[in-house]
């Protein structure tokens, strides 16, 4: 370990600032595109099915790029590939807006594709080593970052579709953008950030430390895995089930979108006291579980009331459940411990709708919307399984521990290491 002084109180603010405005970044640029979908539909005159396939341009670099940031990470620094990705995220959001085929737009998203994986595993690397330095469950507030940042840019987006074409919207919101990550660019590197160096998961040592950091880190990403799927679901089947099973206008039914996505920010944005009061395990195990009946009761009731209800059960408790997971994938596995729980977790993202889908045409809906709770009790179990570590996942020490030598570093930081 390093003999120089533990950073500063502001040097710490410093750093958290651009690490949470790194994620509202993310959140903000990503909600600005989606609400332009249905317009540059219109512009390249795509099919739904053609929009799809274009549409994979992002969801398919965006995989493989999370597949490989965790290496580019350990090479150049967290801090350094978040920056980097946050500033191709922003050019990225122009080339879609100029095209005119479906063709030209499905290879215009490879690049968006490309920013927005990197991104995603980078800047929650970033928080992992932010976890270490101060101590705190702080994942669950820095994702809350990325919700209000996309609740932010698709009510910013909605204002802006009433008198401007995509390509003029984005070309307000790249400046914004670039200008927010240069700010916070400085900030995250006006001060060292100690971290605990955690080995490649490929090289980790075939003993019984080396299986246990494993099997951790695995049962996070599963864990991570879960909730994403549940997020996917309700993000992309609620309203439907409001409308033709309950009835309800399609005021009432982007309520339901509204409500699930407003709990999520709400209670990440209490999961730092929570967890601080009630422990991780509580917080994360519990609300898995109050998750799971809370989305029984909106799968099931036939009273529009009552399913609100349930979609506010839901949100709360499954809100610290995918920020826990990828902060103890990150504290076990370093960068690739993140790449490999982000890559699962868009993976469920990706396969709710399409697995939902095909179980309400056989089942219906209202019933097909009950592998949520069985998703959710299964995120609870896996987090039960690694209770004691998801305890622990904050504190420096135990990362060093679970690294098994202590590495060091010859620059002149606190801690063991800097990335």
């Amino acid at each position: 370990m390093s003999d120089a002084p533990a950073l500063g109180t502001d040097q710490i603010a410093r750093l958290r600032l651009a690490t949470t405005m790194f994620f509202g970044i993310g959140g903000f640029l990503f909600a600005g595109w989606t609400v332009r979908i249905p317009a540059i539909k219109e512009q390249v005159h795509a099919s739904a099915g053609e929009l799809g396939l274009a549409l994979l341009g992002i969801s398919g670099a965006a995989v493989l790029t999370m597949m490989v940031t965790g290496r580019l990470c350990r090479r150049w620094g967290s801090r350094q590939v978040t920056i980097a990705a946050a500033a191709l995220l922003c050019l990225a959001v122009v080339p879609p807006t100029l095209t005119r085929s479906p063709l030209a737009l499905g290879l215009t998203l490879v690049l968006f594709g490309i920013g927005y994986g990197a991104i995603d595993v980078a800047v929650n690397s970033v928080a992992v080593d932010l976890i270490a330095v101060v101590k705190r469950p702080i994942m669950s507030g820095l994702h809350a970052a990325n919700s209000i940042g996309s609740l932010t840019g698709a009510g910013l987006g909605a204002v802006l579709a009433l008198w401007l074409s995509p390509l003029t919207h984005m070309l307000v919101a790249l400046p914004l953008g670039l200008v927010a990550t240069f700010w916070s660019a400085g900030l995250l590197m006006s001060a060292p950030l100690p971290t605990a160096r955690q080995p490649e998961m490929s090289a980790v040592a075939d003993n019984g430390r080396g299986r246990d950091l494993r099997f951790v880190v695995v049962i996070a990403s599963a864990a991570a895995l879960c909730a994403a799927y549940s997020q996917g679901a309700l993000d992309n089947w609620v309203p439907l089930h409001i409308e033709t099973d309950l009835d309800g206008n399609s005021a009432v039914a982007a309520a339901g979108y509204a409500t699930v996505a407003g709990t999520l920010t709400i209670g990440r944005m209490a999961g730092v006291r929570l967890i601080e009061r009630f422990g991780h395990s509580l917080v994360v195990v519990g609300g898995g579980v109050a998750a799971a009946v809370g989305a029984l009761v909106m799968a099931l009731s036939p009273v529009l009331w009552l399913v609100f209800a349930g979609l506010v059960v839901t949100g709360l408790g499954l809100s610290n459940i995918f920020p826990s997971a990828l902060a103890l994938a990150g504290a076990k596995g370093g960068p690739d411990g993140i790449a490999l729980a982000s890559t699962l977790g868009y993976a469920g993202i990706l396969m709710a709708p399409p697995t939902i889908g095909f179980l309400a045409d056989g089942f219906g809906l209202p019933r097909a919307l009950t592998l949520i709770a069985a998703t959710l009790l299964t995120a609870g179990a896996l987090s039960f399984v690694v209770r004691h570590h998801i305890d622990g996942a904050g504190r420096a020490d135990d990362a060093r521990q679970d690294d098994g030598a202590g590495q060091t570093d010859d620059r002149p930081v606190a801690g063991p290491a800097v990335r």
